[in-house]
């Protein structure tokens, strides 16, 4: 199987929101590390939508609350009507798993049936950059399944 590697993007409630339209048709993971209000989750809500986001993974705390956001994010795209298949964003969190669970989970399981998924991103809300941490962990739950299956388990 051939790996597609992840972008890292870092965002806060302090900072912009940057243009990750070239992404478009993309897999999110939302890794949650930092303080924010609902407002400005609402806001990346559109912003994830808005960018072409086709499934959203969210982790850390409050996680489940993503999935309502987003999911209402992209009904007010469509003016709360019919969503188009291609415009349908998947959502879920995993508020019991571990981030190495949610990487290995996106690599694996997270797909559309109808319409090929092409970049995933990383998206971390937090004020320090763990792009390394994160980029290695992605990598490296390749092997979870193995891992696990062997009686060994990795820390996150």
């Amino acid at each position: 199987m051939k790996f597609r590697e992840p972008f890292y993007v870092r965002i806060s409630p302090s900072g912009e929101l940057p243009d990750i339209q070239k992404h478009a048709t993309f897999r999110a993971v939302v890794i949650l590390d930092g303080e924010y209000d609902q407002d400005w989750q609402t806001k990346v809500s559109r912003w994830l939508v808005d960018s072409g986001c086709l499934c959203l993974m969210a982790w850390g705390p409050n996680c489940e609350t993503w999935d309502d956001s987003v999911d209402h994010a992209n009904l007010d795209a469509f003016d709360w009507g019919e969503i188009p298949d291609d415009k349908f964003v998947m959502t879920s969190w995993h508020e019991n798993e571990t981030l190495e669970d949610v990487f290995w989970f996106c690599q694996f399981c997270a797909e559309n049936p109808d319409f090929g998924l092409g970049d995933t991103l990383l998206i971390h809300v937090g004020e320090r950059d763990r792009g390394e941490e994160f980029y290695t962990l992605f990598v490296n739950s390749r092997d979870l399944a193995e891992r696990e299956a062997g009686g060994g388990r990795s820390i996150n």
